[in-house]
């Protein structure tokens, strides 16, 4: 499966912003998707994902901000940033874990990787 990661950009403190990831290949809805992002000088952490049921989870630090969703028609996920801060400035990398059912936030797991797109949030 390819993913392509879209919607970035820079905004101020406490826009929104929502980022997209479009799949090919294969039918998005079978599989477990997450988003994930790294900062400069950082490791790439876990930011929310979505099972195929649609269950989904987040990170302590986005829960209330952040929304994961799909749209299975459009073979898009979604990730809907609202009250962003500085500290969430980073590249957002989509991903897609084909052997799990549920929405991990190991990313490990997740064995296809979209390309990552900006985010970048000045105060």
């Amino acid at each position: 499966v390819q993913l392509q990661a879209s919607g970035g950009g820079s905004v101020q403190a406490g826009d929104s912003l929502r980022v997209s990831c479009l799949a090919s290949g294969r039918t998005l809805r079978m599989y477990a998707v997450g988003w994930f992002r790294q900062a400069p000088g950082k490791e790439r952490e876990f930011v929310a994902a979505i099972s195929w049921g649609g269950a989904t989870n987040y990170a302590d630090f986005v829960k209330g901000r952040f929304t994961i969703s799909r749209d299975s028609a459009k073979n898009t996920a979604y990730l809907q940033m609202n009250s962003l801060k500085p500290e969430d400035t980073a590249v957002y990398y989509c991903a897609v874990d084909t052997q799990r059912a549920y929405a991990s936030s190991r990313r490990e797991l997740y064995d296809y990787w979209g390309q990552g797109t900006q985010v970048t949030v000045s105060s």
